[in-house]
């Protein structure tokens, strides 16, 4: 029995990545036992749940395999390869807040099904998915609404990560600005937090929100 599910767990890995080989090495298979703590779902299971196809799935696979051999990413991984794509800034807190809202199970660790279930709301999800999200992201103790506070600290991370090198250069106050200006929309009864029907009903209504929500594109 051992034997058959470790059979099937290689061959779900290299149905993702592509790579199967029947003259693949028994000594290679140990070694891939070995070095891989966690093998993703089936390559149809996982075409069903998110909306990429088999093809995009195999190079979303190999990529975070390059990065991640285990399978799995902790927080400090995530940081490091997350600020490869923002060199000229500090991306380490949005890094921090994007990793929680990953992190699913909250076990410390992001799977391949954790970052692609993400990622297909984010660039496939509607409307509403894509508003859902952004809303958990912001609200970082989890407890149904967005503060102030919260809300500021995300756009704060963001200018960290790059607001400070756009042109022209952003004041040091504009973050606070931001998001006092957003605040005031979204908090409609005036109650100093913002929920998730005001969030989704607000990004909707304004343009000038939902283009901000399109910063998700170019940071993700």
């Amino acid at each position: 029995m051992k034997a058959k599910n470790r059979d099937q767990s290689l061959s779900d890995s290299r149905e993702l990545d592509g790579s199967y080989d029947q003259l693949t090495d028994s000594v290679e298979d140990d070694f891939e036992l070995s070095t891989v703590c966690h093998r993703p779902e089936s390559m149809d299971k996982l075409e069903e749940l998110t909306k990429f196809t088999k093809k995009e799935l195999q190079v979303l696979y190999r990529g975070f395999k390059n990065e991640c051999p285990s399978g799995v990413v902790n927080e400090e991984n995530f940081k490091t390869i997350y600020s490869q794509f923002f060199p000229q800034g500090d991306s380490s807190m949005y890094a921090h807040f994007l990793f929680e809202a990953f992190d699913t199970n909250k076990n410390g660790s992001v799977s391949f099904e954790d970052f692609v279930f993400g990622l297909s709301i984010i660039l496939r999800g509607t409307i509403n998915d894509r508003l859902n999200w952004a809303f958990n992201l912001y609200d970082l103790n989890k407890d149904g609404c967005i503060t102030k506070e919260e809300m500021l600290d995300i756009m704060k991370s963001i200018y960290d990560m790059m607001g400070k090198y756009t042109y022209p250069t952003m004041q040091d106050d504009a973050p606070i600005e931001h998001v006092e200006s957003f605040f005031q929309k979204m908090d409609q009864n005036k109650d100093g937090v913002v929920t998730i029907e005001e969030f989704i009903e607000s990004c909707k209504k304004d343009e000038n929100i939902m283009q901000s929500m399109q910063l998700f594109d170019n940071v993700i």
